[in-house]
């Protein structure tokens, strides 16, 4: 899968010069899939090594579930969660790991026990999550949600989603450069599902993803088992894999540098395949 996903930029990651497959480990009671399997350190890192044997090029540690109508945990019941999963996964891996938090005071402890990514899930709404970055030469991703996850989903509205949701990433990667990020370690998601009607506004983002991609950001999606994927198919989430792969194809196709899945082995397949189309065209 050699090209597009040159900009990940992880010393040792697989993904140096491909897609890259970011594997998510959820470390929550209450995630919309797999809430609560993995809320002990031993069964998280078990998993994580699951991850990272079947493919996965980053791991994705999160301690607060984003899904719909999710109610907030403590800044120390966050770290309580992640921090000690962090250390062990470094200890056992080499794999680079993300934190994926909204909190600035969340994500500097993660980068001092061994995270080297960020990955904002709520963008910049804590504006210390840029500095943070900065102080510790992290990757940032830049995760593109409106409203709060309790509320997000009641009445969301766009004038054009994908024009809108390009700008305010835009917007926020201009904000992470003046607090001393620079460029090539900033990356864009355009927030499949956070503060967004499954058909009317996520489904355009995967069809228009060129339109990010075409930015010259590196571009994370994350279709894995999310609500529009249910709405198209009639499918349950624990049975949203094949569409999840149909997703993760299309999004490789119009150009994102890496996918963000609870099924490594099955994605990077697909990504695979896609891939190498993509390379066909010449």
């Amino acid at each position: 899968m050699a090209g597009h996903g040159s900009g990940w930029g992880f010393r040792g990651s697989r993904a140096a010069e491909s897609v890259a497959i970011v594997g998510i480990v959820n470390v929550t009671p209450d995630s919309f899939y797999d809430g609560g399997r993995y809320a002990s350190v031993d069964r998280a890192l078990a998993h994580a090594l699951r991850l990272c044997e079947e493919g996965a090029d980053v791991l994705d540690i999160g301690g607060e579930s984003t899904r719909p109508g999710a109610g907030p945990v403590s800044e120390l019941e966050e770290q309580h969660r992640v921090l000690p999963v962090i250390e062990a996964v470094g200890k056992n891996t080499e794999l680079p790991i993300s934190i994926d938090t909204r909190r600035a005071t969340v994500a500097d402890e993660a980068l001092k026990h061994g995270a080297s990514v960020v990955n904002a899930v709520a963008g910049l709404r804590d504006p210390g999550l840029a500095r943070v970055c900065a102080e510790h030469d992290a990757l940032l991703i830049i995760n593109h949600m409106r409203g709060e996850p309790r509320t997000m989903q009641d009445a969301p509205h766009y004038d054009d989603v994908v024009v809108d949701v390009k700008r305010e990433l835009l917007a926020q990667a201009t904000a992470a450069q003046a607090a001393g990020v620079p460029r090539a370690r900033i990356w864009l998601d355009p927030g499949l599902g956070f503060g967004k009607d499954p058909l009317r506004h996520t489904l355009p983002l995967v069809a228009r993803l060129r339109e990010l991609v075409a930015t010259g950001y590196p571009v994370m999606v994350g279709p894995s088992r999310k609500s529009f994927l249910g709405k198209i198919t009639g499918a349950a989430v624990e049975d949203r894999l094949p569409a999840t792969l149909a997703a993760v194809a299309a999004c490789v196709l119009a150009g994102a540098s890496a996918v963000r899945v609870h099924d490594v082995r099955a994605a990077r397949e697909a990504a695979l395949v896609a891939q190498a189309i993509r390379g066909a065209r010449g």
